[in-house]
């Protein structure tokens, strides 16, 4: 039977990292068309037709994570397992363009605890359960945070089905969804985009680059299409804010590579006049404007739905305990 320990060092201090707003700076591997809707040595900055109007509901998902306690197993054998004991929930928030309302519209929270140990077991303390996710292959603590984006992406492919119930797949403008951060496996998911708002990759070279660091506000680059192996569609856009560095309210978009050009094009469209209404402000939001309000708000809520860190930590800490008894 295996003993669990619970790490006394904070896991607060494993703080995640953010680009700097000067703009990517580790260019990528990655192949890159840009001749999908503008010739390359066209590239210049768009804005979208008239006729392009925002939809009547657009929907934001976002996910949020946080580690409880670091862990670890002593096995059987003597040998040890690094593990983290994580709660994270998703949701989505409703905004009704026409009303003029924004609304929770779904949100789910779940726990896990994620290590290599072969033994380790489920951890219940009372009505607080954490199931076991294994890590393969073994590898070191740091890397253990990794291993819980996976469900996390699950649970908001869970709530973003679920907010739009039986609306059909067919693109007739009623609602967009937005998914904070890259499409990854929720490619499958209709009127849908991935917003990156922190650039860490540099995919374009210098002369595309450029024209990328001269959008204005409310212009967006052409679409080009991006060879990663979760790769697709994808656009770069200015949202509305002060004059600051040259990347400073640039965001990176992405649609599905199983669409057509076409539709890919008209999503890059239908992004520029609806993301940059939800644009934060400095004064609001230090990661302004790139930080949606829709989403900041999302995650606040999604926060205290995790539940109180300290009686957590207590209680896996009691857990441990049991197991060494």
């Amino acid at each position: 039977m295996p003993r669990l320990f619970v790490d006394a060092w904070d896991p607060a201090y494993g703080a995640s990292f953010e680009a700097a707003p000067a703009g990517p700076a580790a260019p990528s591997s990655a192949q890159v068309d840009p001749d999908v809707e503008v010739p390359a040595a066209a590239w210049r900055p768009l804005t979208a037709p008239g006729d392009v109007r925002a939809p009547d509901v657009v929907l934001l998902v976002d996910g949020v994570r946080r580690i409880d306690a670091g862990m670890w197993t002593r096995e059987d054998d003597g040998t040890s397992y690094p593990g983290l004991a994580a709660s994270y929930a998703a949701g989505v928030v409703r905004c009704d363009l026409r009303r003029g309302v924004a609304e929770l519209a779904g949100a789910r929270v779940a726990r896990g605890l994620f290590t290599a140990s072969p033994s380790a077991a489920d951890v219940r303390s009372g009505g607080i359960h954490y199931p076991v996710h294994r890590v393969r292959p073994p590898g070191e603590q740091s890397k253990l945070p990794v291993a819980v984006q996976g469900p996390l992406t699950a649970l908001e492919v869970e709530v973003s089905g679920a907010a739009r119930g039986d609306v059909p797949a067919a693109d007739d403008g009623r609602d967009l969804l937005v998914v904070d951060g890259p499409l990854r496996n929720r490619r499958q998911l209709p009127r849908t985009i991935g917003y990156v708002k922190t650039q860490h990759s540099q995919y374009l070279d210098g002369r595309l680059a450029a024209v990328v660091t001269a959008l204005a506000p409310g212009q967006r680059s052409p679409v080009f299409h991006l060879g990663t192996a979760w790769g697709g569609w994808s656009w770069y856009l200015r949202l509305p804010g002060s004059p600051g560095a040259p990347w400073a309210g640039i965001v990176r978009v992405e649609c599905s590579p199983d669409l057509p050009t076409g539709e890919a094009v008209a999503l890059a469209d239908l992004s520029l006049v609806t993301l940059p209404r939800f644009a934060s402000t400095p004064y609001k939001d230090p990661r302004a404007p790139q930080n949606l309000i829709p989403i900041a708000g999302l995650e606040r809520r999604l926060r205290g739905l995790l539940g109180d860190a300290r009686l957590l930590h207590r209680a896996l800490t009691m857990a441990a305990s049991r197991s060494a008894r």
